[in-house]
């Protein structure tokens, strides 16, 4: 029977894509694993590979179309041994309107664990997979009894990010295949490993209602015909607005600010970036005082773990490892790569890191799991010239460190008027999980770091 190619869901919040480009085109074989089409996400272009064999009989969505909604058909593909032209003609449903705006109901995905209980069209083996032991990483190709597991690429993303065992899920999807609520299925029956809790970032759920802005025509109405012009939103603006405004509307911002005096960090980069070694006649690494506040803001996250916590109804989830998100603006709005395990790692790796993270970020060419989940984020614009601000709180993270700019300032030291380099740093925290006291805390960890630097060494 005609199998269909849905838009896959290529991250937990992800509701529509751009169908980028078509990397094959009707009559092409294709084998699972072979890239067939590119998709832009709000925040990257991902590649997305086709999870069955066969003939691509049909393409439903034709490349550089916007708005596709997740699981919509996209192509249709011919079995082996299937008539191309009757598989075209038979198979397939039309996809959903690329320009329709998401309904405020629920989501279908929390009823397609229901789907788990019907028996599976696929090999009766599929039942009888044992479970493997769960320190075994979910490939991109499982394999069991030296046979190969087919999954969608969503459910494997999902599986390893739970710490499921793919293996042992029954696939309900196309010929047995483990679709996304098969995993979920399985989560819920109790198959998550107790190891996942602390890897997987957990999202508040929504607030039951959001507060609107003016319609267009309302705006525009307090404008003269012809004085402005109408830019249209593309994914990421759409995405930004509805997590901005979904932070504001459900967490209780706190803030604490304090000044950090640089002058023995300034020097110390000086020192580092000196004696850095070179290789093809470049420095091996290139020190940045942002480096050197990720890498102090990770170790202060260390020292006053009760800070590193993402807030649930249910639990309070305190990380085992710093992970450091760092905005960085790209055209159209900002994104925010992760340094993972930033407290164990040098400044130099960190250096290093944040330059190819953040080229590819301009370039729209990071992998989600780059730039989802982290405990912590760093939002600096000093190189802007801005002396302080408050920055907001991006879930699951529970605080962010928003970084003002470094200026030579009066300051008192033994009783005597002195100048200091200076810059002035505002903790933005979710006062669920860190209160005042718990931020001042972080606070004067962090800017112990900052003022006695050689202490991030050793």
């Amino acid at each position: 029977m005609p199998i269909n190619i849905t838009m896959p869901a290529l991250s937990p919040t992800m509701e529509e894509g751009n169908l980028a480009k078509w990397l094959v085109k009707e009559g092409d074989s294709v084998s699972a694993g072979d890239v067939i089409a590119e998709i832009e996400t709000d925040k990257a272009t991902m590649e997305v590979e086709a999870v069955d064999e066969g003939t691509v009989a049909k393409i439903v969505v034709a490349e550089g179309s916007e708005g596709v909604k997740v699981n919509a058909v996209i192509a249709i593909l011919a079995a082996e041994g299937e008539d191309v032209s009757e598989a075209a003609s038979s198979g397939g449903a039309s996809p959903a309107p690329a320009k329709e705006e998401p309904k405020a109901e629920a989501a279908p995905a929390k009823e397609e664990p229901k789907a788990a209980a019907t028996p599976a069209p696929g090999p009766a083996k599929a039942a009888q997979t044992q479970a493997i032991p769960d320190n075994v990483k979910a490939g991109p190709v499982p394999v069991k009894d030296g046979e190969r597991v087919f999954a969608s690429p969503l459910a494997r993303r999902i599986a390893k990010s739970e710490g499921v065992d793919i293996t042992a899920v029954s696939g309900t999807g196309p010929h047995g295949r483990i679709v996304k609520r098969d995993v979920e299925a399985a989560i819920a029956g109790g198959a998550k490993a107790s190891a996942a809790a602390d890897k997987s970032p957990v999202t508040p759920a929504p607030a039951a209602a959001m507060a609107t802005g003016s319609s267009t025509d309302a705006v525009l109405k307090l404008f003269e015909e012809g004085s402005y012009e109408l830019v249209k939103h593309d994914g990421m603006r759409k995405t930004i607005a509805k997590r901005l405004q979904e932070s504001k509307q459900t967490i209780p911002h706190f803030y604490v600010s304090v000044d950090c005096e640089l002058d023995a960090l300034l020097k110390l980069r000086s020192e580092l970036n000196a004696a850095a070694p070179r290789k093809d006649d470049r420095p091996a690494y290139k020190l940045s005082v942002n480096d050197m506040v990720i890498k102090s803001l990770a170790l202060a996250l260390r020292d006053v773990p009760d800070a590193n916590v993402s807030w649930t109804d249910e639990a309070m989830v305190k990380h085992k490892h710093a992970d450091v998100g760092v905005a960085v603006s790209i055209p159209g709005g900002l994104i925010t790569p992760i340094v993972r395990q930033a407290e164990m790692k040098s400044l130099s790796v960190i250096s290093n890191e944040m330059k190819d993270l953040g080229k590819r970020a301009k370039e729209r060419k990071l992998q989600p799991q780059e730039y989802q989940g982290g405990t912590t984020a760093v939002s600096n614009m000093g190189m802007m010239g801005v002396k302080d601000f408050a920055a907001v709180v991006n879930p699951p993270h529970a605080t962010i460190l928003a970084v003002g700019a470094g200026e030579k300032r009066a300051v008192v030291k033994d009783d005597a008027i002195a100048i200091a380099q200076v810059m002035t740093v505002t903790l933005s925290t979710d006062h669920r999980c860190v209160d005042g006291a718990l931020g001042a805390e972080l606070l004067a960890a962090f800017k112990g770091y900052i003022e006695n630097p050689m202490s991030m060494l050793v």
